[in-house]
């Protein structure tokens, strides 16, 4: 009979899932004499393409993000706190150890010296072991301890992170004008900056890193497996062939650098 039959399982029911994306670049954190600290985020590998954002405290505490469109905004903010969001073109140059930022807001240039002890252990990792979630959790009480920095955290939206540094630059020298007023000359990055997790080191420098975001997602019963992005895996849309305010990714003229 029609009444003993049970109703047949809705394949479009959701279930709740794990999600990962993984952003590879680089890091660059250095305070300024006025007090303003800025964090750049340079990924030339992301579930969002080449991109590029940048992190600046005020003196006064307020907190600003630069992103260079809105579904990079929305992610970043739903990762870290922000009091004030701009969505405008962030574009970065890089050669031969010089890096020129740029945005409506910001005008960076700053220039990176030789690997220090640091950074020379850094690059001897394999790139394969660095980036293992069990590697970061190794090291980061050593980096707590020794440059005051940590490598595992819990973010915002019950999201988790990983750093997998794989090498680090000391900045020699730096410009930096925000809302055409100049910054000063570069300063250790003291207070320490307040965007949830997520630190640099208090000495100017530049980190090339993994960093792996691990948060709730939402994916239908009997759905599709996740998707490559950069040699990656990730559940969601492949985002490639961005380009850098309107410049090509200088991932190639990073290579040189290293």
């Amino acid at each position: 009979m029609d009444s003993d039959r049970r109703p047949p399982e809705e394949s479009g029911t959701p279930r709740r899932t794990r999600t990962r994306w993984v952003f590879d670049g680089f890091i660059a954190g250095l305070g300024t004499a006025s007090g303003t600290r800025l964090v750049l985020g340079h990924w030339t590998d992301s579930p969002f393409g080449p991109v590029s954002d940048v992190m600046l405290e005020r003196p006064d505490g307020h907190r600003v993000l630069l992103a260079p469109d809105r579904r990079t905004a929305d992610f970043i903010a739903g990762t870290y706190s922000f009091d004030e969001v701009r969505v405008e073109p962030v574009a970065v140059r890089v050669a031969a150890g010089c890096w020129a930022v740029s945005s409506r807001s910001l005008s960076l240039r700053f220039v990176t010296g030789r690997r220090g002890p640091l950074g020379l252990l850094l690059s001897a990792v394999p790139r394969f072991l660095a980036v293992r979630p069990w590697w970061i959790a190794v090291v980061d009480r050593p980096a707590r301890v020794l440059r005051g920095v940590r490598t595992r955290g819990s973010a915002g939206g019950g999201r988790r992170e990983w750093y997998g540094a794989r090498d680090l630059r000391p900045v020699l020298r730096a410009t930096a004008r925000f809302d055409g007023v100049d910054l000063g000359p570069p300063a250790p990055v003291a207070p320490a900056v307040r965007f949830g997790f997520g630190s640099t080191p208090r000495g100017p420098c530049v980190v090339r890193v993994t960093t792996t975001v691990e948060g709730p997602g939402t994916t239908r019963a009997g759905g599709g497996a996740a998707r490559r992005f950069g040699g990656r895996w990730s559940r969601g849309r492949r985002f490639g062939g961005r380009r850098f305010g309107g410049r090509q990714s200088p991932s190639r003229r990073l290579k040189k650098d290293r």
